[in-house]
């Protein structure tokens, strides 16, 4: 009986996730989030979905439409980003409250990976928010969900 050569171990890690979907954001953990995306999604072959939520609790239409133009800079940029790497984006918008939006969209899409940026938190920020974004995702997601810090890049 011959031995076999050992796999190799990166061929197991290629193709563990299918689809990666990053929830954009205009701030550092955001950006890292991105980052951290498009290199999962690079190492295993996958396609990324950058979703953008317009959070309408405020109704208000001025902030609205700038939320809007930030989105869409935002998921402009990750497609850039991942043409460069050679990873297909898929550029997605939502409007609503963005931890359900985002677990909608999650379940809707099959997503395998949910990427979320998370920054640093301190003192009456803490109080003011207990429940963030990340850990509402978290909480909620069928899919495995990582977190990412502005210094986790």
């Amino acid at each position: 009986m011959r031995a076999s050569a050992p796999a190799d171990p990166r061929s197991s890690v290629s193709g563990l996730f299918e689809r990666v979907l990053v929830v954009t954001r205009d701030d550092e953990a955001g950006r890292a989030a991105v980052e951290t995306a498009l290199d999962v999604a690079a190492a295993h072959g996958a396609t990324v979905d950058a979703l953008y939520v317009v959070d309408t609790t405020e109704h208000w239409d001025m902030v609205v439409e700038r939320r809007e133009r930030t989105g869409e800079a935002l998921v402009e940029d990750v497609e850039s980003r991942g043409d460069a790497r050679g990873v297909d984006v898929e550029k997605r918008f939502r409007y609503g409250t963005a931890h359900d939006e985002v677990l909608d969209f999650a379940a809707a899409h099959d997503a395998d990976l949910i990427v979320v940026g998370s920054a640093r938190r301190t003192g009456l920020d803490r109080l003011v928010h207990p429940d963030t974004l990340p850990v509402r995702v978290q909480r909620g997601a069928d899919a495995p969900v990582m977190i990412v810090g502005a210094d986790d890049s």
